[in-house]
């Protein structure tokens, strides 16, 4: 068993099963329509934070996993104007959403999404210069942090960044009610996991280079940037 293995076989899961990708994958399918709105309240000024840390030059091609409301890709398509950025999304309705709206707005931009599960990702090895992550970590199996990580690290070529925007665990009453909403609908909600994952992160052999607390009305995050 390796370093990465050993950490995580401690980790407790909250009950989840091993994977609700099914489940998941309906529930934010149901919901694209109206999952902008969260954004909106809650997690757009991390993506600003997240992109100001990331080191992100335009002309990269750039890889957002997990693209939901497509908020944080529309940031990315603006900001990397001369470059390809790709987006996925476990859910299609998400994947193409997002696309939608990014093309809308920015017509003559290099941008591509599609329906991907980030543990099995179709990209070849070294492939993006940099790649972002927002508030997936928290819906995967331990087991799944586990292979999800090591994507990242196969697709991004070396140097580059990986930039990870998780769920916030430093306010005590808010994890208290997260823990609830976890159990009632963990399709939805997974469980908080910000604490552990720099172990994970360095035990994947990636280097923390940037790490910050953001708070958007109640809602706390943390973003992470760790180079390859």
């Amino acid at each position: 068993m390796n370093r990465l293995e050993e950490t995580v076989s401690t980790w407790p899961v909250n009950g989840m099963p091993n994977t609700l990708a099914d489940r998941t994958r309906r529930v934010y399918d149901r919901l694209a329509a109206v999952y902008p709105v969260s954004t909106m309240f809650f997690h757009s000024r991390a993506h600003r934070c997240a992109l100001g840390a990331s080191g992100l030059r335009d002309g990269m091609k750039v890889l957002e996993v997990a693209t939901g409301s497509g908020e944080m890709f529309r940031r990315l398509v603006r900001a990397n104007s001369q470059g390809t950025t790709v987006g996925v999304d476990l859910s299609p309705n998400m994947a193409a959403r997002t696309l939608r709206t990014a093309r809308h707005k920015y017509p003559a931009a290099k941008a591509h999404c599609q329906a991907v599960d980030a543990r099995h990702m179709p990209f070849r090895n070294e492939a993006f210069d940099a790649i972002f992550c927002c508030y997936l970590l928290e819906l995967l199996s331990t087991d799944d942090i586990v292979g999800t990580l090591g994507e990242f690290r196969r697709i991004l070529r070396n140097r580059g960044n990986l930039t990870l925007v998780l769920i916030g665990q430093n306010t005590a009453s808010f994890n208290a009610v997260y823990k609830v909403l976890g159990k009632v609908a963990p399709a939805f909600w997974g469980r908080q996991v910000e604490q552990r994952v720099p172990d994970l992160i360095e035990s994947a052999r990636f280097e923390i280079v940037q790490d910050r607390m953001v708070r958007q009305t109640f809602y706390p995050s943390r973003v992470l940037v760790a180079r390859k």
